[in-house]
């Protein structure tokens, strides 16, 4: 006998995978979110138990999205056999080049999510897990560094620039966001001057850099 496409879907076992992409087809095919996940669950033939296995409510489900993307870059550039031999600075551009190739896969996605409610400080709570991600990676990027230097003024100040590498990505994602240039040129641009500017502020030789840095901002909001 044959069986809808729903119902053999239906039959898969279920895990935080397959729940994040039937979530994000059903905001992106109705154009908002869910009310509840009991109604959720119906559509999608599961039980509402099944859900909460793995989230407490669509709030968790949407930072879960996050964390993925953020796994999901690690593991693309932990793959890589040339990567343990990058420099710091190749390490951190190489992760937001792969970050923003993750997100461009889920863009329409990522631009609903994050324009969804009317106050954008409501939109970024969804962000929380992936700020605490980004900061470890970074704090990880400088401890390492700092290990090398055996003078402790020459160390960088691994919370800082933590915080600052999070700063720094809430500014790249903002652009992104509203980067109209074919394949996000841009925004590629974007990522590989303000990772410069940063390592170079924090390697006390940052004049030529901010400069350069300046230029492109001011260039990018002329063009608009």
């Amino acid at each position: 006998m044959a069986t809808t496409k729903k119902a053999t879907t239906a039959k898969k076992k279920l895990d935080s995978d397959r729940l994040i992409s039937l979530y994000m087809d059903y905001v992106l095919e109705n154009e908002y979110a869910p009310k509840t996940v009991y109604k959720f669950c119906k559509e999608n033939e599961l039980q509402e138990e099944e859900f909460y296995n793995f989230y407490g409510s669509f709030e968790g489900l949407e930072k879960g999205i996050w964390e993925k993307f953020y796994l999901n870059t690690v593991n693309v550039i932990e793959k890589s056999p040339e990567y343990p031999a990058f420099t710091n600075r190749e390490k951190m551009l190489t992760f937001y080049y792969t970050f923003f190739e993750v997100l461009t896969a889920n863009r329409s996605y990522v631009l609903f999510t994050l324009k969804k409610d009317p106050k954008p400080i409501k939109n970024l709570e969804q962000l929380k897990g992936l700020r605490k991600n980004v900061k470890s990676f970074a704090k990880g990027l400088i401890e390492d560094g700092n290990k090398e230097k055996t003078l402790k003024f020459l160390q960088q100040p691994e919370e800082v620039f933590s915080e600052a590498a999070w700063i720094q990505l809430m500014f790249l994602l903002k652009f992104w966001m509203d980067d109209n240039s074919p394949q996000f040129e841009s925004t590629d641009v974007a990522i590989e001057k303000s990772v410069n500017t940063v390592f170079d502020v924090f390697d006390n030789t940052p004049l030529e850099r901010v400069i350069d840095f300046g230029k492109f901002l001011y260039k990018e909001r002329m063009a608009k």
